[in-house]
């Protein structure tokens, strides 16, 4: 079942936001900036993570210093999953971030 166009877009603004909430509440030196639909978040040491929507194909992609990612939406998890590795946006997310910052941070409710 595809996504409607406002479906995707309330997902990503959803996702888009939770994640911004983690970093917020973490105690990373970092900035954040939300711009256009496109959510980037610069490391202090000069590394960063770009969270884009890819509304033709209903995906949400991250640009990482290790590589792209393309995440589909599963209904039946209701999370983000990764259609190279099938590995969940939370679960990446929580792996780039270390190896990206150092630090650990919980991206279970992504």
């Amino acid at each position: 079942m595809s996504l409607t166009e406002a479906r995707f877009h309330d997902l990503v603004d959803a996702t888009q936001q939770a994640v911004e909430d983690i970093f917020d509440d973490s105690d990373l030196d970092l900035d954040l900036e939300n711009s256009g639909g496109v959510l980037t978040v610069r490391f202090e040491n000069g590394t960063q993570l770009i969270f884009s929507r890819q509304e033709p194909l209903r995906q949400l992609w991250l640009a990482a210093r290790s590589g792209g990612y393309h995440f589909d939406y599963d209904e039946e998890s209701s999370q983000w999953v990764c259609d190279s590795s099938d590995e969940a946006l939370g679960e990446m997310l929580a792996r780039i971030t270390l190896e990206q910052s150092g630090a650990e941070l919980d991206f279970d409710e992504i």
